[in-house]
């Protein structure tokens, strides 16, 4: 097929007290599963280090040219599969696995404050809520400003808000690598269908928009 979708899906090596980090042990688990036929999937595991994330991102986007980036992190606190619905530019003063951080503390000096998904997240979550993948969803507005926060941003800035980020909590705290790949299937699949619908509609609002006057008129007397 050569009109695949195009969707790259990260995990973050390990850090801190995260010996084995979930998010990479629940998106190899998400490689396994795949995504369909129709999706061409390309996972990576990012460095959690704000330099390496400064110089891969760029290059992720510029070659793959995907229709979607997914990046999934743990979360220490987190208990459910939770979707973020916005990165922030601001605020990153805890150092990385190199001991470093930038001295700006920003991901882009000249970026907004804030940049939001254009996926609705919380749509996302109703919809994966309402099946029957046994693991629970929900939707937070504050990624931790921490190389999470920051790779989020850095992709919603390169690829004009067509990112997403999934944090997952730690394994066990409740859900196997099992559960977590098959909730990240779920949920991206759900984005794809959303981005699919967004699309439809843009195409419809074109081909309204350029409609002739008489039928147009038409239409109003109808």
């Amino acid at each position: 097929m050569a009109n695949k979708k195009k969707v790259i899906v990260t995990g973050f090596e390990p850090f801190g007290e995260h010996a084995v980090n979930s998010s990479w042990v629940a998106v190899q688990a998400l490689e396994r599963l795949g995504l369909g036929e129709a999706v061409e999937l390309h996972v990576c595991e990012v460095p959690v280090e704000y330099q390496a994330v400064q110089s891969l991102l760029p290059s992720l986007w510029r070659e793959r040219q995907p229709q979607l980036v997914v990046h999934v992190g743990v979360s220490g606190l987190a208990t459910t599969v939770t979707l973020e619905q916005c990165g922030h530019n601001r605020g990153y003063k805890r150092l990385d696995n190199c001991s470093f951080c930038p001295s700006s503390q920003c991901c882009m000096e000249d970026g907004p404050d804030c940049i939001s998904s254009v996926l609705d997240m919380e749509t996302v979550c109703k919809r994966v809520n309402n099946s029957d993948i046994r693991v629970a969803v929900s939707v937070s507005k504050d990624a931790g400003r921490y190389l999470c926060d920051y790779t989020y941003y850095t992709s919603l800035y390169l690829g004009q808000g067509h990112a997403a980020f999934v944090h997952v909590p730690p394994l066990g705290k409740p859900y196997s690598s099992q559960d977590l790949g098959r909730a990240l299937q779920a949920v991206v699949q759900e984005m794809l269908n959303l981005l699919e619908l967004d699309h439809t509609e843009e195409e419809t609002h074109k081909h309204n928009h350029h409609c002739n006057h008489k039928h147009q008129h038409q239409h109003e007397h109808q």
